[in-house]
């Protein structure tokens, strides 16, 4: 039997970096957009679901015929909340009308750079594997822990301790990865017992600077709208 597989967007309104950033106009259209227009374009996903707070990305998303528990709750709208959380409330929504999945995608609408073939990618990777979650990352590039400094008394202390200091080419040194927050995908029942969207046993889908970028401030904002103008 195939695989279900939900993909679930948490979009509110609230921004403290970029002020009303999921509806900020992109290269003509808003930034949530480009998540829905991606997911509707995707050949594997069962459905898709919006939890937002916001009636004008409610809307929006209407016209895509996507799922909604309606509005959720303020409690659930805060700059603090996690959101495992919010995840966890549609999650309960839906299992409150009795309709459950095998897989929760989540698609955060700030990369709108992540295309309806990344989505089918990763999917088809997780479908072939035998671990229970999968997460996008980017390899951090210059960005390198080795070269990474704290401040201690005024001091540059290296955040990682090897005894001197590590002065090799980026190129030479050991490939590490961040996550991009562009796909998280997980088995429900994973994400319920363990309490989180990365299980305990997960594969990378490894993405490219540029499909990465994740907008979290006014320059990432910018930085996405120059590279989508050159794909319009």
């Amino acid at each position: 039997m195939a695989k279900t597989i939900l993909g679930l967007i948490p979009a509110r309104k609230g921004s403290k970096g970029v002020p009303g950033k999921n509806m900020s106009n992109i290269c003509g259209k808003p930034l949530l957009q480009y998540t829905l227009d991606s997911a509707c374009q995707s050949q594997l996903l069962t459905d898709l679901l919006i939890s937002t707070d916001s009636v004008e990305m409610l809307k929006l998303s209407e016209c895509f015929h996507v799922l909604s528990n309606g509005l959720r709750p303020d409690k659930l709208s805060g700059d603090s909340i996690l959101t495992i959380d919010v995840v966890k409330y549609e999650l309960s929504m839906l299992q409150a009308k009795k309709i459950k999945y095998d897989y929760i995608m989540l698609l955060q609408p700030t990369c709108p750079l992540r295309t309806s073939a990344h989505i089918d990618k990763a999917i088809s990777l997780m479908l072939e594997s035998s671990q229970s979650s999968l997460v996008s990352v980017v390899d951090v590039l210059g960005y390198h822990p080795l070269r990474m400094k704290r401040i201690i008394d005024n001091r540059l202390v290296n955040y990682i301790d090897i005894g001197h200091e590590d002065m090799r080419p980026r190129q030479e040194l050991p490939p590490v990865y961040i996550r991009n927050g562009a796909i998280y995908l997980i088995e429900w029942d994973v994400l319920i017992n363990q309490n989180s969207l990365v299980g305990k046993e997960c594969i990378p889908f490894v993405m490219s600077p540029k499909d990465s970028i994740n907008i979290d401030t006014i320059h990432d904002l910018y930085l996405a709208e120059s590279f989508l103008k050159t794909q319009s």
